[in-house]
């Protein structure tokens, strides 16, 4: 994985793609297209052109792009969907479908359809969704027949359907996952290829200048070559490696809609009068409708940001925290532009404010990519998994690590995500005891109180680390950001562990249960969150947002 870019090539893409939205896309623009269902395919290849060259950011250096790594993604990601979900959606499509080729290609492979992209500008997609398997990818059904001449396999005819393809109807190149004799198996196919069509376009509730098209292959021929690997059953191996990357450019939307959102909301409070005073200095207003949704924006970034460096770093596999960030990111950038509709009153409610389109926009990143249910139970399975192997050692070692982190800075909240963590810990062996993960929804629930937990731990690494924001927030609000969201995790996890555990079991034991889980030292924590809460609004207030 590249180490990415420096940080004036990184500020001049971030610029390019601003200038250009404003040059190309206003939000007039932005606006007729939404209402009419309608891709821009001229601009988005314009996008692609020699004169931007965004897709440049996804491809190594040595096959002629700019090598971006994990972080830089992020950034662009958020700065995309800043715009439009929509156009950050036919990006994303572009870099999930170079991604098997990028980590399972053959040598000549990559030097080939990465040289041809870069030059060419082309537009790609990523086949694997099919009309029976969304999330499950085992039960794809789309077919990879053998062609086989002297004995050996010269090619291989493809049949099936493919759905909900983000520009499956005007990519120029596809990686499309089929059942070979050897297994699940990912092939290269070209626009225009026999037997292999695209159908009219999904006439969607959000993202509607993506275009989002099924697919449908009749025997199509795919030369050997074609075969990305060369071997057969590599495709399920190729698909898991990407999610850990792909998921976090979907976190990067949710935050980015979530912030462009905010930022609408904050302005709109600031201006909107009543009862004498603007909106931005009533409490019940921004304790409500500001104030939860930045900091859940802020946590999100927080761990964006960290899993993104860690990527770069050269760690291994970051599946888990990829799925976390998509959960925590996409659900709160979801709840942020929620409550910007509610914020702005009537006028959010109408098309001609931008939030209402963004609401639309952002529900889809809670169910592509996989959805937030989906994200849980594999959060759960692979944290249930790391806590058996280390014999319920996971969560009180990262315990005591935030413990030292309370040390070193006081101000975060470290010893409020400590207490998360003890607590879950604390669930875990309960659910491992009982036998309670025999309960799905229990399962789920783990999967749900573990992001909070580790999220919150994040938050408070990033408060204590004093570099600039990139949300332009100054070092107190981050520090009251988190211990506020510290707070949160330890009471969610707690109340909601009593809930779920009196519910599964005998509840005879309940007063015991919330004396393990240091409930009254958690309730005692909540004290000051009020004073964080006004010092958050009045740090909202003064952003030049």
């Amino acid at each position: 994985m590249p180490t990415g870019l420096d940080a004036e090539t990184l500020q001049m893409v971030l610029s390019a793609i601003e200038d250009f939205a404003a040059k190309c896309l206003p939000g007039d623009m932005l606006r007729e297209l939404d209402d009419k269902d309608e891709c821009p395919e001229g601009i988005l290849r314009e996008m692609y052109g020699p004169q931007f060259g965004i897709h440049l950011l996804f491809i190594p250096e040595e096959y002629g792009g700019m090598g971006g790594g994990a972080y830089d993604v992020y950034r662009v990601s958020e700065a995309i969907s800043r715009i439009d979900l929509g156009l950050g959606s036919a990006v994303l499509a572009t870099f999930l479908g170079l991604d098997p080729i990028i980590v399972g290609g053959t040598p000549e492979q990559k030097a080939l359809w990465m040289r041809k992209v870069a030059e060419q500008g082309m537009l790609v997609a990523y086949g694997v969704t099919e009309p029976t398997a969304g999330s499950d990818l085992a039960v794809i059904r789309t077919w990879a027949d053998p062609v086989t001449e002297d004995g050996r396999v010269v090619g291989y005819r493809l049949n099936g359907n493919k759905q909900f393809i983000t520009n499956g109807g005007i990519a120029d190149l596809y990686t499309i996952l089929a059942k070979a004799p050897g297994g699940f198996t990912f092939f290269i196919i070209e626009k225009g290829a026999e037997g292999f069509t695209a159908g009219k376009a999904e006439d969607k509730h959000g993202i509607r200048i993506s275009n989002t098209a099924p697919l449908t292959l009749e025997d199509v021929f795919v030369p050997v070559e074609n075969l990305v690997g060369g071997v057969e059953g590599q495709g399920m191996i190729q698909a898991q490696e990407v999610f850990g990357f792909t998921r976090l450019m979907v976190a990067a939307f949710g935050l980015g809609g979530g912030m462009a959102s905010l930022e609408r909301a904050v302005r709109y409070a600031k201006e909107r009068v009543q009862a004498g005073s603007p909106l931005i200095d009533k409490q019940a207003f921004t304790h409500k409708l500001l104030v939860p949704h930045a900091v859940r924006l802020e946590v999100s970034r927080a761990y964006v940001e960290e899993v993104s460096r860690r990527i770069d770093a050269g760690e291994g596999d970051l599946g888990t925290e990829g799925a976390i960030a998509k959960l925590i990111a996409t659900e709160a950038g979801n709840a942020a532009a929620d409550a910007a509709i509610q914020a702005l009153g009537g006028y959010g409610y109408t098309r001609e404010y931008t939030v209402e389109r963004i609401r639309r926009d952002l529900r889809i990143t809670t169910i592509y990519e996989g959805t937030s249910e989906i994200m849980e139970w594999t959060i759960a399975r692979d944290r249930w998994r790391d806590h058996l192997q280390t014999r319920g050692q996971y969560y009180a070692q990262m315990a005591a690590s935030i413990d030292a982190l309370q040390s070193r800075a006081p101000d975060v909240g470290a010893d409020l995500a400590a207490l998360a963590f003890r607590a879950l810990n604390v669930l875990l062996e309960i659910a491992r005891v009982g036998r309670l993960t025999r309960n799905q929804h229990i399962l789920f629930r783990l999967g749900e109180w573990i992001a909070f937990a580790e999220s919150a731990a994040s938050m408070a690494r990033y408060a204590a680390d004093g570099s600039e924001k990139v949300s332009g927030l100054e070092g107190p609000a981050i520090q009251a950001m988190s211990r506020i969201y510290a707070r949160q995790a330890a009471l969610h996890i707690a109340t909601e562990g009593v809930r779920w555990i009196a519910g599964a079991q005998d509840a005879t034991s309940v007063d015991e249960l919330g004396a393990a889980l240091a409930l009254p030292a958690i309730l005692r924590a909540q004290h000051g969150l009020l004073a964080d809460m006004d010092l958050v609004a009045e740090a909202l207030r003064d952003a030049s947002w």
